[in-house]
C-alpha cells in the first residue's frame, strides 16, 4: 500500500467510525463501544434493529479489516439472520440476552453454514463439517447471529515456533489496533482485535495455554477462560483435549458473561468433559454475579515471583501497586508475597509434560476430527504436513516451517500407558503447586499482571479472567488476570466485575497508524524495537 492510498484508507476508516456514531447518536444511541445491555435496550426502545447493527459491523469490517486482518470472512446469510431476529422481536415475548446480537467465531470452531472452518490454514479451506460446534449450536438457540469467522494464529500456534503471533495463512498478519507494529498475541488474536476495534461486539476464542488471556491483555478487552469442560469443545479443531477450552471475549466483563451464560453446559458430543463440569454451573446463570461490591471479603493472593517483574518505580510497577491498593479499599483481603514452591517446574512445559501432551494429544485428536468431516482436502496430520509442503496456494505466503506439526506426527497418535503417565504427572504438579497454594491460604483467587499465569491455570484446567488494567507508556495495553480453582467462575466474575467498575481502565483504540514491519515481537514489559524504518506516522483523533 503506497502512502497516498494509505492516507485515503485512514480517511475512509475514520469517516466510517465517525459517521456511524453520528447516525446512531441522532436517535439517542451510539453503537460504538455500546454493551449488549445497551443494544438490547435500544432494541426495546425501537431505536435500533438487528439489521442496522449488522450493517454497521459490515461497514466497520469493510473499512478497517484490510489493515487489522481480524476477520477472515463474513457470513453471507447474517443479514437474513438479523431480519429473522427483528421479526421475532416484533411479535413480542421473552428472549435471551444474546437474541439478535452478532458474534464472531474463531476459525477453529465449526459452523455448519457457508463459512469455512479452516484453523487459519489453506489445508482446511473448503472442508465440510458434519454439524455446528456445541457452543455454536447453543448460540444459535439463544438467537445470536453468527457474523463470521475471526482470524487466528494458524493451527493455534502449534505449526512452528517461528510462527508470529496473529499470523494467519488465509487472511494475513493480525494487527494490534493500539500499536499496529505491536504484538496482538495469539492464537485468538482476531477475536480480540475485532472486539476492541469495534468490528464486532463479542466473539468466541479458544485457549490451550494463554490463547484467550494473552490477546485480551494485549488488546484491552475482557476474556474468560472457563474451567475445562464447562463449555463443549465438540466441533473445535483441537490441540490437546486435556487443556483445550472455548471462551467468550467482550469489551466488558458483562458482555463476556452474557455470552458465557449461553455456551456452558452438557453436550453429548463432548459428554465426558461437559458432564464432569456441569455441576459447576449455577442454577440461575452467571449474570447474578455481576456485583459492584464483588471484591468485598474476597481473599486474593498475590504471587509476585516471577509475575510482578517490573522495575521498582516504573509506570507499570506503580500501576499494579495502585490496583492492589484499590482492591484493598474495596474490602478485598490481599494475601501478598505468596510463592508457588514448584513454580519453575510449572512454567517449564518440558518438565510438566505439557509440551508432550500437546504433541501426542494433538495427533490423536486432530486425526479424529479430520476423519469426522464430511469432506476435506486432508484427512490426517500427515496429509496436512504434505499439503503444506507441496500445495501451490502456499507459494505466495511466508514460510515459517512446520516443526511442531512434524514432531506431533512422530508420536504414536494413541493414548497408552506412557501417555497416561505423563498426564498423571501434570495433574500431580498442579496439585502440589497451585491447588495447594489456594487451599492452604484459603484463597478465592490469585491476581497477576498480564497473562503470564496462563500456564499455571492451563495444566489443571482452571479458569481465569483477563480484564483491562492500563497501558504501557508506548500505548500498548496490559491486562490483569484473576485465576481460581476449577468451578470458581462465580467468584472470579464478582472480583473481575468489581475491579472493572472501580478502575474503568479500558480506553478505545485511537489507531496509531504506523507503517512499520507487519510484525514486531513484544514481551509483557513492552515493544521490542523494529528493524524497519518508519515510513509515516499518523494518529487520528479518538472516536
Amino acid at each position: 500500500m503506497n502512502i497516498s492510498s494509505y492516507l485515503l484508507f485512514l480517511l475512509l476508516a475514520f469517516t466510517f467510525n465517525f459517521s456511524a456514531g453520528l447516525i446512531q447518536s441522532s436517535h439517542g444511541f451510539s453503537i460504538n463501544e455500546a454493551t449488549i445491555k445497551d443494544i438490547q435496550q435500544a432494541f426495546e426502545d425501537k431505536t435500533l434493529t438487528s439489521r442496522k447493527l449488522v450493517e454497521f459491523y459490515i461497514q466497520q469490517i469493510e473499512a478497517l479489516n484490510p489493515l487489522l486482518k481480524a476477520v477472515i470472512e463474513v457470513n453471507p446469510d447474517v443479514l437474513d439472520q438479523a431480519d429473522q431476529a427483528d421479526k421475532e422481536r416484533s411479535k413480542g415475548g421473552s428472549f435471551s440476552g444474546m437474541h439478535g446480537i452478532p458474534i464472531l467465531i474463531k476459525d477453529n470452531i465449526a459452523t455448519k453454514d457457508k463459512l469455512n472452518t479452516s484453523c487459519g490454514s489453506y489445508a482446511l479451506v473448503g472442508s465440510v463439517v458434519p454439524r455446528d460446534a456445541g457452543v455454536v449450536a447453543k448460540l444459535r438457540k439463544s438467537g445470536a447471529l453468527i457474523m463470521g469467522k475471526a482470524s487466528m494464529t494458524e493451527w493455534g500456534a502449534i505449526r512452528a515456533p517461528k510462527l508470529p503471533n496473529g499470523w494467519c495463512a488465509v487472511s494475513g498478519q493480525g494487527r494490534n489496533p493500539y500499536y499496529l507494529s505491536g504484538n496482538p498475541c495469539g492464537s485468538s488474536s482476531g477475536s480480540a482485535i475485532a472486539v476492541t476495534g469495534n468490528l464486532i461486539i463479542v466473539s468466541l476464542g479458544t485457549e490451550t495455554d494463554g490463547s484467550i488471556l494473552c490477546p485480551c491483555s494485549h488488546n484491552s478487552v475482557c476474556g474468560i477462560k472457563p474451567t475445562l469442560g464447562l463449555c463443549s469443545r465438540s466441533g473445535m479443531i483441537p490441540i490437546a483435549p486435556s487443556l483445550d477450552t472455548v471462551g467468550p471475549i467482550g469489551k466488558t466483563v458483562t458482555d463476556a458473561v452474557y455470552v458465557l451464560d449461553e455456551i456452558v453446559g452438557y453436550d453429548e458430543f463432548d459428554s465426558e468433559a461437559t458432564n464432569r463440569s456441569k455441576d459447576f454451573i449455577p442454577k440461575d446463570g452467571y449474570k447474578q454475579f455481576l456485583k459492584k461490591d464483588g471484591l468485598a471479603g474476597k481473599r486474593i493472593g498475590v504471587v509476585r515471583t516471577p509475575f510482578y517483574n517490573f522495575p521498582t518505580g516504573s509506570p507499570l510497577h506503580k500501576l499494579f501497586a495502585d490496583h492492589i491498593e484499590t482492591m484493598k479499599k474495596a474490602g478485598a483481603v490481599i494475601v501478598d508475597k505468596l510463592n508457588i514452591p514448584n513454580i519453575k517446574t510449572v512454567l517449564n512445559p518440558a518438565l510438566t509434560g505439557e509440551s508432550q501432551v500437546e504433541r501426542f494429544e494433538f495427533k490423536a485428536a486432530l486425526n479424529a476430527y479430520l476423519e469426522g468431516l464430511i469432506s476435506s482436502p486432508v484427512r490426517s496430520l500427515a496429509e496436512v504436513i504434505a499439503f503444506n509442503t507441496k500445495h501451490p496456494s502456499l507459494e505466495k505466503t511466508p514460510t515459517y516451517g512446520q516443526d511442531m506439526l512434524i514432531a506431533a506426527e512422530r508420536t504414536g497418535g494413541k493414548i497408552g500407558a506412557a501417555e497416561i503417565k505423563v498426564l498423571e504427572k501434570m495433574k500431580k504438579i498442579d496439585k502440589d503447586g497451585f491447588v495447594t497454594l489456594m487451599e492452604k491460604n484459603n484463597l478465592d483467587a490469585v491476581v497477576t499482571p498480564a497473562s503470564q499465569f496462563s500456564t499455571v491455570l492451563a495444566i489443571g484446567g482452571h479458569p481465569g479472567i483477563s480484564v483491562p488494567a492500563g497501558y504501557h507508556p508506548n500505548g500498548m495495553p496490559i491486562g490483569i488476570t484473576f485465576g481460581g480453582l476449577r468451578g470458581s467462575e462465580p467468584k472470579l466474575i464478582e472480583i473481575s466485575y468489581a475491579f472493572e467498575q472501580l478502575t474503568l481502565a479500558r480506553k478505545p483504540p485511537f489507531y496509531q497508524m504506523l507503517t512499520k514491519s507487519q510484525y514486531t515481537s513484544t514481551n509483557e514489559e513492552g515493544i521490542a524495537s523494529s528493524s524497519s524504518d518508519s515510513l509515516i506516522e499518523m494518529i487520528t483523533s479518538p472516536n
